[in-house]
């Protein structure tokens, strides 16, 4: 779901780094929308009633990630924020706010302040309970938000427009498209989004822990969109090409725990990094093509060599063997120098 939202944002020229702290406090949003609605009865684990108490919460995240995404676009129109510095803002203060917010209602609700608030609606649990039909429901409801943001973005003027802009900024303001608007609507479909993936999270997991609640999976989402085809320079990226790419990137990972046969989360950050700068090396080397362009050119190349195959020995060796480890780093050597030799041949001819 983050990173459909993060999608537009990049195809647009954008970026924002705080999907999963806009998931978190969308989410304490609604869950404390529900306790000043419930009362006791939510904590101590009644049915919420009525039923519009639990849809007022999910409209309440909703409405966050709006009034998130809202405030994302005025500093980066408004006060020209650079977008990595503004959304780099929200990513730190989001969580924090979330965590301030969940210590004041557990102190006001439990007599404790903490930062975790467990759920016991019965609504939540049986979804928890129930994985498989949770699970069946939350792919079936990606979907269908991937073809709608898709139809937004490839059958309407808006989501022209914000290829257009994208692709040259000012060139799109000199043709008369509104791109303060424009920008408006990508902050706020990613928001809007990390918000609905924040009432997945707590519909999955039962409780909220602000400190840990969809940690790290900004970059999960933007290494998806990246995989998929997108473009960080903007204007290029489609919405099919990042749910492909969210696949690719589920299917390494489980393959790592399959393979390594260990917990994946261990090495879930260093494979999505591997394969985003991976992809981001492949797509300039597609756009650069029928030009000279070295991998391993210049001395940065040359100290390049021995990084890498001390970064691949040590990689092997500690999901398979310290041989084998030694093994890969001198195989990822002797490539790397056999490489470079062709690279100045190239360039001498």
């Amino acid at each position: 779901m983050m990173a459909v939202g993060v999608t537009v944002v990049i195809i647009g020229g954008g970026i924002d780094l705080s999907v999963a702290s806009t998931a978190t406090f969308s989410a304490m949003a609604a869950v404390t929308v529900m306790q000043l609605l419930a009362g006791a009865t939510f904590s101590d684990g009644d049915t919420v009633q009525p039923a519009w108490i639990t849809a007022a919460g999910c409209g309440a995240a909703i409405l966050t990630g709006l009034m998130i995404g809202t405030a994302h676009a005025w500093m980066v129109t408004a006060l020209q924020i650079p977008p990595f510095i503004a959304t780099l803002g929200t990513l730190v203060g989001l969580r924090s706010f979330a965590r301030a917010l969940c210590n004041t209602l557990t102190k006001a609700y439990k007599g404790a302040p903490s930062s975790q608030f467990n759920i016991d609606d019965p609504f939540f649990s049986f979804l928890y309970d129930n994985v498989l039909i949770a699970a069946r429901w939350r792919r079936g409801f990606w979907v269908a938000v991937g073809l709608v943001v898709w139809f937004l973005m490839s059958r309407t003027i808006t989501g022209r427009h914000v290829y257009a802009l994208g692709g040259n900024e000012q060139a799109t303001r000199l043709s008369g498209v509104r791109t303060q608007n424009v920008k408006w609507f990508m902050y706020c479909v990613s928001s809007m989004l990390s918000a609905v993936a924040g009432i997945f999270y707590v519909a999955f997991a039962t409780n909220i822990n602000t400190e840990t609640l969809a940690g790290g999976k900004e970059l999960n989402a933007i290494a998806a969109a990246v995989v998929g085809g997108c473009s960080l320079q903007g204007g290029l990226g489609t919405i099919l090409g990042t749910i492909l790419g969210t696949l690719f990137l589920q299917a390494v990972v489980d393959a790592v725990y399959r393979i390594v046969k260990t917990d994946s989360a261990t090495y879930e950050g260093l494979i999505v990094g591997i394969v985003v700068v991976l992809a981001v090396t492949l797509g300039q080397l597609r756009q650069s093509s029928g030009k000279q362009q070295e991998l391993l050119g210049g001395w940065l190349g040359i100290c390049a060599i021995p990084v890498l195959s001390a970064s691949a020995a040590t990689l092997v060796g500690m999901t398979a063997s310290p041989g084998s480890g030694a093994a890969a780093g001198i195989t990822c050597l002797l490539l790397l120098i056999a490489l470079k030799v062709v690279e100045m041949r190239h360039s001498a001819g």
